[in-house]
Order: structure tokens, then C-alpha cells, then sequence
């Protein structure tokens, strides 16, 4: 507890000051998270950019072995990031959750550090000779959500910090302190001014993303808000990785085991409480099997309790906050309206503290339905009957938005057949939304573009550079 509450006063805004941050789950007061200013924004930027040459001077090895230390001093803080992140966010400690995210914080920082990018030679015929290097894009803008505002901050700074670019990141307004305490932990190993963080709401991420300093903004967050860092970002012909909404759909064959694969199911759709880009979020699933699976699922729900993230017994928790509350509960509401049958669920106690969404399954829901075409983002998933293999691909593209699919089968040659036949950045079998350090990971379509992870994560915050000759 002592390491928890030293971590919040180094990043909590002084009694009187900020804004006051309140548990999801409770309703209790966590502390005060600070509000940052235009001139805040304009300090950090100017830090990271006067640092970022000796940044890059100091060499890939440096770099490396500087992101070690990083993942050294997480691992170091972990009890109390997972606590303030349960806390804040609030996701439950145990299960794919706080303390799942804080150690996919280190593992991530390691691979990143270890992840192997040499020169290129594209020709040597004996008359010309030409290189591809990877050289920094100088700074980089990142501006993280408030549904994973920890993992997902390391899956920008990381790259970013290792291609010798210096970073200012702006956390969600929503889970500020959480941000601020990874940053306060990170900079414990780095040089001043080369990982730079502002609090504060939209008109500061609006005003980031306008700014010529940055050679790259990294952004994670709704379709609607990347449209507009597009816009914002013209001028300046700034690049950008966007990963954006999603809808993910995932196809249930005939040939399935109901039983065999529900645990799996509940997990692609109902990790952080559905409150994940990639998660399941609409399933099609065949006639022959449309009543065990179903059934299966249900049986799953039943076994996972739902409570406050403090509770070392809870695997689920509450929606982050009151609009995203409204947003599910709105869905669930007119799935019961259009006559769609509810399994378990649906029945939230709107007047209680805590934003609780009771995990919600809905069957024999028309597939145009507002609960599948929009992104729900909670604890409610919508089961659609199909007869026909084509239709339910024809279902899953239909949609404007292309982050990742899934298809489930005992038969992984046809499943993969199928999944050529989706549009979606990443298509999963028999698992739905796993994702690993080494894999490239980015959305189609209106699910935004540029690549993370892996190499092509480390080229997307760099600069190609041919040396030719």
C-alpha cells in the first residue's frame, strides 16, 4: 500500500487542483488528476524535441537496453500500476485484466528492445549497390484510450522510443492517472525530455495532433476522432497509424464441439468486459449447432463472477464510465424491443453507484439489428442464426469497419479458406482477438491503417531511408 500511495501522490494533482477521478466500481474517490494546459502541451513538445538528436545519437543498443531497464522498473511496480489501474479503469486484478495488462506492459518493452531490424540490401549485382535503412521520424504524438490505457501507451512509446524518437503522450481523460503513473515509471530510466506527458481532455489531443513538430501521430480511439486527426494533421502531411473502431464479427461451423469452444467464445467477446477494440462483438453461428452453443454460453456467463476490481475473486468488472453505460444499455434495450430473445442479462440496475452491466446475451436477434451493427463495447454480445456459410461472410463484411474476424471449426484448412474471404486486418481461428508482440496487428477499411507490432511496428515510426551507392 505504501508503493501504491507514493506512485498516486508523484502523479495526483495537489487537494484543490485537477479534477477529481472516481472508481467505476464504487463510486469512491481515487484522487485528483491534474488538467493540463495549451502551454503544458507546448513545454512538452519543446522538450522532445530538443532531446530527440541525442536520443538518436545514443545508438540502437542504448536504446535497447534502455527499454529493458523500462520493463525492469514495471515489473518492479507492478502491484501498485495494477491497482491504481483497477481502480481508475476498472477492470478486475485478476484475470485477462490489471495485472494481465501491467505484464503485457513488460513483455511488450522486452520483445520491442529484442525485436531484430537490420539493413536492407535490395540490390548487389556487382554494378549498383543500394541500402534500406530505418532512420527516426523524429517526434511522435501519442494519445492512448481509457479501455487498456496502459498496454496500449507501451504499444506506441515502445516502437517509437527504440527507432530513436522521442515521444509526447497525451493519456485518456478518462484514466489520466493511470497514464501518468506508467510514464512516472518509465522516465525512472530515461534521459529528461525524451518521454513527455500531457493530461488533458479532446481540445488538447485536438491541438497535439495540429502541431508540425510531430513526425508521426500514433492514435488509438473511435473511427469518428481519427477522421478528425486526419483532417487536423493535412496540413502538415503528418504521418499517421490509426487504430480505430471495430465490430468484430466471429463464424461459428457445424462442425464445432459447442462445448469444447464456449470458454474461448466468452473470452473473445467478454475480455475487459467487452471494453476492447478487437473483441467479439456479433456471432454467427449455424443452424446445426445455433442451440448448444447457446446453451454452452450461457452455462460459461454463469461461472464468471462480475464485482468490484479489488476483489481478488471478480474476472469481470464495471464499464469504465456513465456514457459508455448508456451506450450498451441503449442496445441491449432495443434488441428486447425488436423481439430478440435474451438468455442472461440484460436487466441493469441503473440506479446503483457502480456502472455494472450485467453480462448479457442476446439470441434470435435480426442480423441489421442497432445491438450488431453498432459497437456496442460492453458486456453484451448478440448470437445471429445462419443456415448458409455465404451469407454469414456476406454478414461479417457488410459492415464499414474491418478490425478482425474470427471463424471456428474443426476443420482449420476450411476455416482458413474462410477467412480469406473476410475483410478484416487480422482473422483469428478458434480464438478471437489474441494478440502477440511479433504479429502485426492494424485494421481495414474504416478500422484505420498502419501496422504495430513485430518489424513492421519498428518501420512504422521510422523514415525509409535508400542509400544508393
Amino acid at each position: 500500500m505504501e508503493q501504491y500511495d507514493s506512485l498516486l501522490a508523484a502523479v495526483a494533482a495537489p487537494e484543490g487542483a485537477g479534477r477529481e477521478v472516481f472508481d467505476p466500481a464504487t463510486g469512491e474517490l481515487i484522487g485528483r488528476a491534474p488538467v493540463g494546459t495549451v502551454a503544458d502541451l507546448d513545454a512538452a513538445i519543446q522538450a522532445a524535441v530538443a532531446a530527440q538528436p541525442d536520443w538518436a545519437a545514443a545508438g540502437d543498443e542504448a536504446r535497447r537496453a534502455a527499454l529493458h531497464r523500462m520493463a525492469d522498473a514495471v515489473e518492479a511496480h507492478a502491484e501498485p500500476l495494477a491497482e491504481l489501474l483497477s481502480r481508475e479503469q476498472g477492470k478486475p486484478l485478476n484475470g485477462p485484466n490489471a495485472r494481465f495488462e501491467v505484464g503485457a506492459c513488460a513483455t511488450w518493452l522486452r520483445v520491442t528492445a529484442d525485436t531484430p531490424l537490420p539493413t536492407e540490401v535490395v540490390v548487389d549485382d556487382g554494378t549498383d549497390y543500394a541500402e534500406l535503412h530505418y532512420r527516426p521520424v523524429g517526434t511522435v504524438g501519442v494519445i492512448t484510450p481509457w479501455n487498456w490505457p496502459m498496454m496500449i501507451a507501451i504499444w506506441q512509446i515502445a516502437p517509437a522510443l527504440r527507432m530513436g524518437n522521442t515521444v509526447v503522450a497525451k493519456p485518456s481523460e478518462y484514466t489520466t492517472l493511470s497514464g501518468l503513473a506508467l510514464v512516472e515509471v518509465l522516465n525512472a530510466e530515461l534521459p529528461a525530455g525524451v518521454l513527455n506527458v500531457v493530461a488533458g481532455d479532446g481540445a488538447i489531443g485536438a491541438e497535439l495532433v495540429a502541431r508540425p513538430e510531430f513526425g508521426k501521430i500514433m492514435f488509438t480511439g473511435s473511427t469518428a476522432t481519427g477522421k478528425k486527426i486526419i483532417e487536423a494533421s493535412a496540413g502538415n502531411v503528418t504521418r499517421l497509424t490509426l487504430e480505430l473502431g471495430g465490430n468484430d464479427a466471429g463464424i461459428v461451423l457445424p462442425d464445432v464441439d459447442p462445448a469444447a469452444i464456449a470458454e474461448d467464445l466468452f473470452w473473445g467477446a467478454f475480455i475487459n468486459t467487452g471494453q476492447t477494440c478487437a473483441a467479439m462483438k456479433r456471432l454467427y453461428v449455424h443452424d446445426d449447432v445455433y442451440d448448444a452453443v447457446c446453451e454452452a454460453l450461457v452455462d460459461v456467463a454463469a461461472k464468471m463472477p462480475m464485482g468490484t476490481g479489488l476483489d481478488e475473486q471478480n474476472v469481470l468488472g464495471p464499464l469504465q464510465n456513465r456514457m459508455q453505460f448508456g451506450v450498451v444499455d441503449r442496445l441491449v434495450e432495443a434488441a428486447k424491443a425488436s423481439g430478440a430473445r435474451v438468455l442472461t442479462g440484460g436487466e441493469p440496475d441503473r440506479e446503483q453507484l457502480g456502472n455494472f452491466y450485467p453480462t448479457t446475451l442476446v439470441a434470435d436477434i435480426d442480423p441489421h439489428n442497432p445491438l450488431v451493427v453498432e459497437e456496442q463495447f460492453g458486456p453484451a454480445l448478440p448470437i445471429i442464426r445462419y443456415s448458409d456459410v455465404d451469407e454469414a461472410v456476406r454478414l461479417a463484411n457488410e459492415l464499414s469497419v474491418g478490425l478482425g474476424a474470427s471463424v471456428w471449426s474443426a476443420d482449420r484448412d476450411r476455416a482458413r479458406g474462410i477467412a480469406a474471404r473476410i475483410q478484416a486486418g487480422t482473422v483469428w481461428i478458434n480464438s478471437h482477438g489474441g494478440v502477440h508482440p511479433m504479429i502485426p496487428f492494424g485494421g481495414v477499411k474504416q478500422s484505420g491503417y498502419g501496422m504495430e507490432f513485430g518489424v513492421e511496428g519498428l518501420k512504422s515510426v521510422s523514415v525509409p531511408q535508400v542509400v544508393n551507392g
